[in-house]
Parts: structure tokens; sequence; C-alpha cells
């Protein structure tokens, strides 16, 4: 079975007045090729992430599953306020939305403000390799700022 193509390239993009953004097809197109159905999730402070249902449920599931061993097994017995902390988190982190027909993406209430863009307000869609993301300018460009010195070696130890 071919491997997913990797989603790439930076877009602006405007978030309209009902708060929907149109993903360039060229990131939709992949995301959605099995299922229009997809997860957003709260990334960091002005990001987004826009994932795939299936691969997002996937990554999901085996994490909550090795949490859900290791306190069957009594290993966080003394870390109920991690699995408690971890639950609020995971109840309020992603949830399920559906790119149109036309590749727009209505932002839900309480990931508008996560993100940090208003209404009119210019979002940059960004491929993250595996996952679509919409970020705050300000803070996309803080964080290229930060991470780009770090870019070499990052290619280096992931192409080794």
């Amino acid at each position: 079975m071919p491997s997913a193509p990797l989603l790439l390239g930076e877009f602006r993009r405007l978030l309209d007045e009902r708060y929907r953004v149109a993903i360039p097809p060229q990131l939709a197109e992949p995301l959605v090729a099995a299922s229009a159905a997809c997860t957003l999730a709260k990334q960091r402070r002005g990001c987004l992430s826009l994932w795939g249902d299936a691969q997002w449920r996937a990554r999901l599931d085996a994490d909550v599953e090795l949490v859900r061993t290791k306190i069957e097994a009594g290993r966080l017995a003394g870390r109920i306020e991690e699995v408690q902390s971890l639950g609020r988190l995971l109840s309020t982190r992603h949830r399920a939305v559906e790119l149109s027909q036309r590749g727009r993406l209505l932002v839900p209430e309480g990931f508008r403000e996560f993100l940090g863009v208003e209404a009119g307000g210019e979002l940059l869609i960004i491929g993250a390799a595996v996952c679509v993301e919409l970020w705050k300018p300000e803070a996309w460009f803080a964080y290229v700022e930060e991470n780009m010195p770090e870019f070499r070696r990052l290619l280096d130890n992931l192409s080794a």
C-alpha cells in the first residue's frame, strides 16, 4: 500500500465572516481522500491542526489505550492529578469537523478563541507533513524564527 503524501506548503487565507476558511486543494484532497470527516485539534496557542479522522483516531486510540493499560496495572496510582489533567485536555482538545466539497472548514467556537483570529482576519495554512495547520500569522512567524536555526539538524536526524 502506498504511503500518504507529505502535506507541504504555506498559504495565506482569510477567515470569512462565518468563521470559515478555504483549505488549499493540494492540502485538503489528500487529507480527505478516504472521508470528509476530519478532526480539528488545539495544537499550541495560535495554532490548530487538522487531521484526517482515521489517522487522528489511530494515534489517539493507541495513546489512550496505553494510559488505560497503565491505570489498570496500577502503574499510575500516585499520579491521579496528571491523569485528571490529561482527561480534561482530551475532553476539550479536539473536535470532529468536516470539510465542505469546496474544501472549506468551519472553525468552531472555542477553537476560534484558541486560534486568536477574528472574522475577516488573515490565517496561514501550513502543510505540516502529516496534518494541516492553521496559524495566526504572528504565532507562525515567532515559531519559524525560533525553530528555523534547527532546520538542518532536524532534517539530518530524520533522514539519517
